[in-house]
């Protein structure tokens, strides 16, 4: 799958109009503030119906406007042409395929594979353990429909134990309780089964780019402790019922579960330098890419916003030389950025001033 075309009405800064956008790899150059990023986020937005950068869709419009609509053409590796629009009218979001209106995401965000990398990735290292559990489930929802089932119905299930214990209406527990461990284990067992398949790759993709001997992992740490089956969790949560009450919520389950990058000294962002942490979290969006191509079979598309400045050279270079499995790239710079030595005679380059997107050939 790639683009062929999208096209923007009152979305962000970006003018009105569509751009050709069919080449493997896509520069889009400008200074700050004039769309490049925009531009990223309404492919981001095609492939999955959501922002990567706010949950508060109005942000999305244009100053002055009440609306605003992004629409593409994609092509996949058969020719087939699929059109894809999205509308946000009136504080409501529509998302058509072909012209057919759809009501769940799931219908859309299997259909592109798309990987965004940007500045805030480093949270992923550095943030809450929240960061790090959205980045993973994130993963597994936009490869496996099942995993997102469970996750939602395990979050509708929390929130409804969670007020059944501030209510203490006691004789709901055991039903929440079957239907958490239910929901949790199965995201449990897809947790620890991606940790083991992302810790066979990120200890050498990284010391492979930073040549600094670091060993580097990733640890799981699940919030029930020693489960094997739906039963063993039923009993944590029967246990700590008590803890439970006197907190006001539920205070073990696969929303508390963290996520630990470390090396041999321990957490990384005890150690790591800005530079190495934002590598760590450029090799760890860039697994999440080779998982896509390995589990769907198809190869995504990549966003890569303005992320490789605080690399060396050296290191830009063994980063980019391993970016190869995708079907579509697109980068961000600013003018006087050189991020390659020699860009690809098929390479489209765009300029991007005040919202317009010029093709510079």
């Amino acid at each position: 799958m790639k683009f062929k075309k999208i096209g923007f009405r009152n979305f962000r800064n970006l003018k009105d109009g569509y751009v050709d956008i069919p080449n493997q790899q896509i520069l889009l150059v400008g200074e700050n503030g004039q769309g490049k990023t925009n531009f990223l986020e309404a492919l981001y937005f095609i492939c999955y119906g959501a922002s990567f950068r706010t949950k508060n869709l109005k942000e999305c419009i244009n100053y002055g406007k009440n609306t605003f609509e992004i629409w593409a053409d994609i092509i996949n590796s058969s020719g087939y042409e699929t059109r894809i629009n999205i509308k946000y009218i009136n504080g409501k979001k529509i998302i058509l395929i072909d012209n057919q209106e759809i009501h769940d995401r799931k219908e859309l965000i299997y259909n592109i594979p798309c990987v965004n990398f940007s500045y805030d990735d480093i949270e992923i290292i550095r943030g809450l353990p929240q960061e790090r559990r959205n980045f993973f489930d994130q993963i597994l929802c936009m490869y496996d429909s099942i995993y997102l089932d469970n996750l939602r119905k395990y979050k509708v299930c929390l929130k409804q134990r969670n007020a059944a214990i501030k209510d203490s209406i006691y004789e709901l527990f055991p039903i929440y309780n079957q239907k958490l461990a239910e929901y949790g284990f199965n995201i449990f067992k897809a947790r620890k089964k991606l940790i083991e398949y992302f810790n066979s790759i990120f200890p050498d993709f990284y010391s492979e780019i930073a040549q600094d001997n670091r060993t580097m992992k990733i640890s799981y740490n699940p919030s029930w402790k020693k489960i094997e089956t739906e039963k063993d969790i039923i009993e944590i949560l029967e246990k700590n019922q008590d803890l439970d009450l006197k907190m006001l919520t539920t205070t073990t389950g696969i929303h508390r579960d963290k996520f630990i990058i470390s090396d041999q000294n321990g957490p990384f962002i005890n150690s790591g330098s800005t530079g190495q942490l934002r590598l760590a979290s450029l090799v760890l969006k860039s697994i999440q890419a080779f998982y896509f191509k390995n589990y769907s079979k198809l190869e995504p598309i990549l966003l890569i916003d303005d992320v490789l400045l605080e690399l060396d050279s050296k290191k830009r270079g063994k980063f980019l030389e391993k970016m190869v499995n995708y079907s579509q790239v697109f980068f961000t710079f600013l003018i006087e950025e050189k991020y390659f030595s020699k860009i690809k005679e098929d390479s489209l380059i765009f300029k991007v001033e005040k919202g317009e997107v010029f093709n510079e050939g």
